[in-house]
């Protein structure tokens, strides 16, 4: 995709992005970078005593880190983007595990001028998805862009 300046985005449309699988090593190196070392997540015989899970689970922190990823790799934030204003209603609904492919849709929900008028304010709903279509993490992120140049 082509980068989007402020004015691309239309409240109500959205797109879909790339899928990813989550790997093992993928989890192993977000808990020995971050530091969260939560029994949930390094200890298999703990996860199947003392839990309803059933496999493998990834750190949500994670998962969200593969979505916004994935909506940063289809490039429409490549130079347009100025700053990461907020998140808001991040919500975990559902699980990850190992080996589940994720995937992300974004659905413009509002935008606004600024003061300057080389930007403007973006608000998007990221949903998360596995690969059965279940929504695993949904969130509203807010993003300064810039503006289309004049003559543009």
């Amino acid at each position: 995709m082509e980068s989007w300046y402020y004015e691309d985005y239309v409240p109500g449309e959205g797109f879909r992005t790339m899928a990813r699988t989550v790997t093992e090593t993928d989890v192993v190196n977000f808990i020995a970078l971050s530091g969260i070392c939560e029994p949930l997540f390094i200890d298999q015989e703990y996860l199947r005593r003392e839990t309803e899970f059933t496999g493998r689970l990834v750190p949500g922190l994670l998962t969200f880190s593969i979505g916004e990823g994935l909506f940063v790799q289809t490039g429409v934030l490549q130079g347009r983007a100025l700053a990461f204003l907020g998140m808001d209603e991040l919500r975990f609904l559902r699980p990850v595990y190992v080996g589940d492919t994720i995937h992300v849709r974004m659905e413009t929900k509002e935008k606004r001028h600024t003061r300057r008028e080389d930007r403007g304010i973006v608000v998007t709903r990221l949903v998360i998805c596995n690969q059965r279509e279940e929504e695993v993490i949904s969130c509203t992120l807010t993003r300064m862009l810039r503006r289309r140049p004049a003559g543009d």
